[in-house]
């Protein structure tokens, strides 16, 4: 009978209604860890005015596809959960999501340090005084409660029939998978105890132009007489805004290297500044974390075919733009000094440590762990006293150290020439004094301030001296 009202539509030129099958977006698939304590979008696509009833975790919540055949519910908050669940969106057509988890959801982004994946770690050159056993993970890796998504530009906005987006953080989806944001999600559920789900959506040597949308540069009126290069919007269409509106509790963001070689400085955190605010905006969350890693040291004055002259200040130039994003808030930033083996090599191994120092940012931050100490050394304030520049530091849990109990490094001073010359330092309490033979009245002090330094400056927690200089020129950052 229906094959005859098919055919007789067929005949009278009149056109059969169209159905189609429930579709998820592909984010949405077995395996996947839904965020704790926070509203929890689902959607999807559907024939045009059909319902749709989504169950999960005693919950039902209905909806009807409006004329584009669109549809969304939102879940009730619920608390975490490492109990297997199933997860079942009913139209025409049934999907039954299975092994589904309530936790914590991270979302990692930036270029090849970001991207950098557990089968390069694994073949990392590290000291051989270091302790290797990171490089190792792969072959031990097996947490059933640690969940990854790792974003395929070409794949993410056509939906998966099969519903296969998640996996289990080991074997063959590991290998491929962000070294940073698994060491991440590692780290974090040994403190939380929960189910962790960490995306990963990372471009090797991209820009930060095209993680942001076209339509927000748009709006921002700091780019309204300027015409933004770099091609906006060209990932984040394809491996953001998919993502949007699922529910994470905060972004992990490590890019830089391509826009300091165009030595870029306060263009570069307006830059970040509307990629954060954008972001936020989407997720219609303005209070969402985002915490981000600063550069480590790289010869970028010794590359060639430069768009532009490098210098040995190009680098604590870009690393001063970085911060001036802390101006933000719910930011947070990890130094990185330390972790370079090679200058020549703009991949530092240590990507473990990157994950655990952006872990410790998360656990003082947005879990309120007061027993977490997430910074070095961050400079405050600068006295002098004759010839002696007296450097004092932001509330810092432990003590200030030289990490291998040498003479402190990489510490300069300037009288009223404006010309920096090497200076000693050494830790008196919470400050250190600087001095040069040569400079009778100090003015300024500089720390770390060369693209190859590596300073040993350190909390007594074994986090770095965040880089400095007393004289920089001020960047503000409005917030909206």
């Amino acid at each position: 009978m229906k094959t005859q009202l098919l055919g007789l539509l067929t005949i009278l030129g009149v056109a059969a209604p169209a159905h189609a099958d429930v579709v998820l977006p592909r984010v949405l698939g077995h395996n996947m860890v839904l965020q704790r304590n926070k509203p929890l979008p689902v959607w999807g696509t559907a024939t045009p005015h059909e319902v749709v009833t989504v169950t999960f975790a005693g919950q039902q919540q209905r909806t009807t596809a409006d004329a584009a055949g669109k549809w969304q519910v939102t879940l009730q908050p619920l608390t975490a959960s490492a109990k297997p669940a199933e997860l079942v969106i009913t139209g025409q057509n049934t999907i039954r999501l299975r092994d589904i988890l309530v936790g914590e959801v991270w979302l990692a982004s930036g270029q090849s340090n970001m991207e950098y994946t557990m089968r390069k770690n694994s073949k990392a050159t590290i000291p051989a005084t270091e302790d290797a056993s990171p490089l190792k993970e792969l072959e031990r890796a097996h947490t059933p409660l640690i969940r990854i998504f790792l974003v395929n530009r070409k794949e993410l906005v056509k939906p998966d029939s099969l519903h296969r987006g998640w996996s289990i953080a080991q074997d063959s989806a590991l290998r491929s998978f962000s070294a940073p944001a698994y060491f991440f999600a590692k780290e974090l559920h040994d403190h939380l105890k929960v189910p962790i789900g960490i995306i990963s959506s990372a471009i090797p040597g991209s820009r930060i132009e095209p993680w942001i949308s076209e339509e927000a540069f748009a709006l921002d009126p700091y780019y309204a007489t300027q015409k933004v290069d770099g091609d906006p919007g060209k990932f984040y269409e394809p491996m953001i805004r998919p993502l949007v509106p699922f529910a994470v509790r905060g972004f992990l963001w490590y890019q830089g290297e391509s826009n300091c070689f165009l030595a870029e400085t306060s263009t570069y955190t307006h830059k970040m500044k509307t990629l954060i605010e954008s972001w936020r905006a989407a997720w219609q969350d303005p209070a969402l974390p985002f915490y981000y890693v600063q550069l480590a040291p790289f010869k970028y004055s010794e590359s060639k075919d430069t768009k532009v002259p490098l210098n040995r200040e190009t680098l604590p130039k870009f690393r001063e733009a970085q911060e001036a994003v802390l101006q933000l808030p719910h930011t947070g930033m990890i130094v990185t000094t330390d972790l370079a083996t090679k200058l020549d090599d703009i991949h530092p191994p240590f990507k473990w440590e990157i994950g655990r120092r952006l872990t410790l940012v998360a656990l003082a931050s947005t879990y309120a762990r007061k027993d977490v100490e997430a910074s070095g050394p961050v400079f405050n304030a600068l006295t002098v006293k004759g010839k002696v520049a007296t450097i004092s530091f932001k509330p810092l849990g432990g003590r200030l150290v030289s990490k291998d109990n040498k003479p402190l490094t990489d510490f300069e001073v300037a009288g009223a020439d404006g010309v920096f010359v090497p200076a000693q330092a050494r830790i008196k309490g919470k400050t250190v004094l600087v001095s040069a033979s040569g400079v009778t009245e100090p003015k300024a002090v500089r720390f770390g301030w060369h693209e190859a330094a590596q300073p040993n400056l350190f909390s007594s927690s074994g986090l770095p001296a965040r880089p400095f200089r007393t004289d920089k020129p001020e960047v503000k950052v409005s917030v909206h």
